[in-house]
């Protein structure tokens, strides 16, 4: 029996950058071993798995039997995480009124470009 030999194929290889570069875009990749730039993406997909798919998930109506389903219970999850989540890192209050809190302490009349 012969066998082929195993290509190993990577997100990094020389297609991918080439393609890339074709296209005008520039990799959003980290150096070998560093995982720091996929930590915060790693973490959200854990927690939407977590609290969003598993069975028994507030979010779903059911099973998750067609794409229509998935996205309405990541509609809703969605909607939830940025509106009534309380987040430790911003003071135990919801991501929207954050930014709320945010823009409102910011002068927006000016341009950047004009300030001081």
């Amino acid at each position: 029996m012969l066998r082929r030999p195993v290509e190993p194929k990577q997100y990094t290889s020389i297609h991918f950058g080439q393609t890339l570069f074709l296209e005008g875009l520039t990799p959003s990749v980290g150096t070998v071993g560093d995982a720091l730039d996929n930590a915060l993406a790693e973490t959200t997909i854990g927690l939407y798995k977590t609290e969003c798919v598993r069975d028994g998930s507030p979010f779903r109506h059911g099973p998750l039997a067609t794409l229509a389903d998935l996205e309405e219970a990541t509609s809703a999850w969605v909607h939830w995480y940025n509106t009534q989540r309380l987040m430790h890192r911003l003071g135990r209050i919801p991501p929207a009124e954050a930014e709320a809190a945010y823009y409102a302490t910011i002068d927006t009349a000016t341009p950047a470009a004009h300030k001081n």
